[in-house]
């Protein structure tokens, strides 16, 4: 099946956030953990949101961080601290009524893999794990948190006829 065949289908983007939604480093200090995720990253989810599209984060991770920037974004789901990422793909199946085909996963190592088999459409980053190449039906041209998660969703929404809608308040005077 081609790529666009696939993006035609997507209702739910589910994001890996370290190595996705951000270049995968983790700082500590003094105050606790320290992530930089890319604004434009965050204004498609927003584009996406609005668009019609479900976008959310299912990590291993649990932090405050992470659920911070998800708040802020008004994604879709969070789902953290998953160390079986199938349970919580399962839940976002249920929870929104998904069939597995309509989804799309971002990841970019090797704990993504049991989930990128299942979806739709299994994208990874490109400085994922090379692990990850067999079960990616796409790899991106730019890297966790460096516009990797714009670059899916963009792409996403023209494959689906909804770029000139979702770019429409920015164009239209």
């Amino acid at each position: 099946m081609s790529l666009s065949a696939r993006a035609a289908k997507i209702k739910a983007v589910i994001c890996d956030v370290d190595g996705v939604m951000t270049d995968g480093a983790i700082g500590f200090s003094a105050q606790g953990i320290v992530k930089f995720f890319n604004v434009r990253d965050g204004h498609a989810i927003k584009m996406a949101l609005r668009a019609g599209l479900l976008v959310g984060v299912l990590s291993g991770r649990d932090d405050a961080v992470t659920r911070q920037r998800a708040e802020e974004l008004g994604m879709s789901f969070i789902h953290v601290g998953q160390k079986r990422k199938l349970d919580a793909f399962a839940k976002i199946l249920e929870e929104f009524a998904l069939e597995p085909e309509e989804c799309c996963y971002v990841g970019d190592d090797v704990v993504d893999i049991p989930v990128m088999r299942q979806v739709g459409l299994a994208v990874c980053v490109a400085d994922a794990d090379p692990e990850l190449q067999p079960y990616s039906h796409w790899r991106t041209e730019l890297g966790g948190g460096r516009g990797a998660v714009r670059e899916v969703l963009f792409r996403l929404l023209r494959e689906q006829n909804k770029w000139q809608e979702a770019m429409a308040r920015y164009v239209e005077a």
